[in-house]
């Protein structure tokens, strides 16, 4: 019994240690000695692109008034010619004045149904209005930076890229919110993680608020799709093409009010990185996929499988061994073992601070960490009974966008 759990003690480690970090390192040093050998071609980030072809802006809205003003005038001010600008608002179901407020852009082509469908039957029907070569997705209720467009045409320069993934920021204010903290780190890492990635071969799937495809690359999802964006921007890497990363291009948003909020936030995007998983399956093919398998198993798929079952099995595990003095190297057992312990109550602390809306860093990161991973497991459980619904109860933002913000 003590052979079988030093066993899954140490394997524990590895799957946690790779999926959180490892694997960023192992990419880091691959990155490294592959320089030594090849020089990478260098691209100014704020060089002038070699023509400016027609783009298109498509957001798909529910209930949005509250941003709807500010995401169309950041849109408009956006360092691209407007003459080649094509802006679409897909607004299926709002019941507020979303459609209203947009129809008084004429800039802005308003398609609204009194039914919703959910996102990806919105972005379907918005679609078939793109007249542009390149179309971009955005949020709502995110800005994106100046030079955003510019960004994203500089990358599709590489006849190879079909789809081209922005950087995701999460902007801090006095009413942002503990999960601020948390979030904020994170994205922090996983824009490095996705710069990694990108240099390696292929960024691993792209973040909602800000991504970009080459039109006639856009094939039609499933309804019931909960995460649109990855589903998307990963089928089309399955076709041979390779989804680029450039940190120029940002979009910023507030993060979730709260940690209930962020809860509900984080069990939807469990629920769909299983569906995505069933849905991808051909991708788990090495023979077929190569690299691309390779990353998006050590990005993603651990992360959302064998990680969160890892950590609390590394914790059982580790104090059954830890009173089992014969077992050589004890001290590590115990150690380790005392490392997490020291860890959880620092969540836990975050957890009581959180409450009392009081904001430390080295406090909610573990706590939001926590949080993420255990939204895995009612994630899993509402996908495997059908519980989820792409139409979904929007999680609060902790804060709105002010005039001036930047």
């Amino acid at each position: 019994m003590p052979d079988v759990a030093v066993f899954v003690f140490w394997f524990c480690v590895f799957i946690i240690f790779y999926s959180f970090g490892g694997y960023g390192i192992f990419l880091w040093i691959v990155l490294k000695l592959r320089g030594l050998f090849k020089k990478e071609a260098s691209s100014s980030p704020k060089g002038k692109i070699a023509t400016e072809p027609n783009i298109c802006i498509l957001v798909t809205a529910y209930n949005e008034s509250a941003h709807v003003r500010q995401k169309i005038e950041n849109s408009l001010a956006l360092d691209y010619p407007k003459e080649k600008l094509q802006l679409i608002w897909v607004t299926d179901g709002s019941t507020d004045d979303t459609p209203d407020i947009a129809s008084t852009y004429p800039q802005v082509q308003v398609f609204h149904e009194p039914e919703r469908r959910g996102k990806a039957h919105a972005l379907t029907r918005g679609m078939a209005f793109v007249k542009a070569p390149l179309v971009v997705f955005t949020d709502s209720n995110t800005l994106l930076s100046k030079g955003t467009l510019q960004a994203i045409v500089r990358e599709f320069e590489d006849p190879e890229i079909g789809c081209v993934a922005g950087e995701k920021r999460i902007a801090e204010s006095n009413s942002s919110g503990p999960v601020a903290s948390g979030e904020g780190l994170y994205w922090r890492i996983e824009s490095w993680l996705k710069k990694l990635d990108s240099r390696f071969y292929s960024t691993i799937g792209a973040a909602g608020e800000i991504f970009a495809i080459r039109t006639e690359l856009y094939s039609e999802m499933e309804e019931d799709t909960l995460l649109d964006d990855f589903i998307l921007s990963m089928r089309i890497a399955m076709k041979g093409y390779r989804i680029a990363y450039t940190e120029e291009a940002w979009a910023t948003e507030f993060a979730s009010s709260n940690p209930h909020e962020e809860m509900k936030r984080k069990v939807r995007i469990a629920a769909g990185a299983f569906q995505a998983m069933v849905r991808l399956s051909e991708l788990l093919n090495p023979f077929q996929y190569g690299k691309l398998t390779f990353q998006y198993v050590s990005h993603k798929v651990l992360r959302w499988t064998l990680a969160p079952i890892s950590l609390p099995v590394l914790l059982l595990s580790g104090i059954y061994l830890s009173f089992q003095t014969s077992v050589p190297g004890v001290i590590i057992f115990q150690s380790i073992t005392a490392l997490q312990l020291l860890f959880y109550l620092i969540a836990l602390a975050g957890f009581l601070l959180q409450r009392k809306n009081v904001q430390s860093g080295w406090f909610f990161a573990p706590y939001y960490f926590t949080l993420m991973n255990y939204a895995s497991f009612p994630g899993f459980i509402r996908y495997s009974l059908g519980k989820q619904t792409v139409l979904w109860e929007k999680a609060q933002r902790s804060d709105s966008f002010h005039e001036g913000f930047s």
